[in-house]
């Protein structure tokens, strides 16, 4: 049998989680009606990677030195390069990123020599829900050449 005690200490949390509810029942709901609305994204945010643009010309600033490959923890990370045909140096054939093991600690980013803009960034992108895993091994060369292609 219960004491006088307990049943009163059951008591007073029960009407403790009951003022908690209707409390938050009375207050203003706050929802935002995506996908026709969106919250704004914070500065810092950190998407998957991406390849950036030279700003001189159209091509990626990665020059395929592998050294965002070796900072990674996570080890999803595969950059292959090819020599240049008008100089010195090398230039990106292949970048992989597998995003379902990315921890998004940006060791990559900070490991590339490039200078004085790097050559992977975040993105901004959020939405990337889906029921198939299309997101999890990206190649960022061919994402990087659909996008300059919707820019023409």
């Amino acid at each position: 049998m219960k004491t006088f005690w307990e049943v009163l200490l059951g008591l007073k949390s029960l009407f403790t989680g009951l003022s908690i509810t209707i409390r938050e029942f009375f207050k203003p709901t706050i929802t935002t009606h995506y996908p026709r609305q969106t919250e704004t994204i914070p500065a810092r945010f950190r998407g998957h990677i991406q390849l950036t643009q030279n700003p001189d010309g159209g091509a990626s600033l990665c020059i395929a030195c592998k050294s965002c490959e070796r900072a990674c923890p996570s080890a999803c990370i595969i950059v292959e390069g090819v020599k240049k045909t008008d100089g010195p140096g090398k230039t990106v054939s292949e970048f992989r990123l597998d995003f379902g093991t990315c921890s998004l600690c940006g060791l990559c980013i900070e490991a590339c020599p490039v200078k004085p803009v790097k050559a992977i960034e975040f993105t901004k992108r959020y939405n990337l829900a889906s029921t198939t895993n299309d997101y999890a091994d990206m190649d960022l060369v061919q994402r990087y050449k659909d996008l300059q292609a919707k820019k023409s």
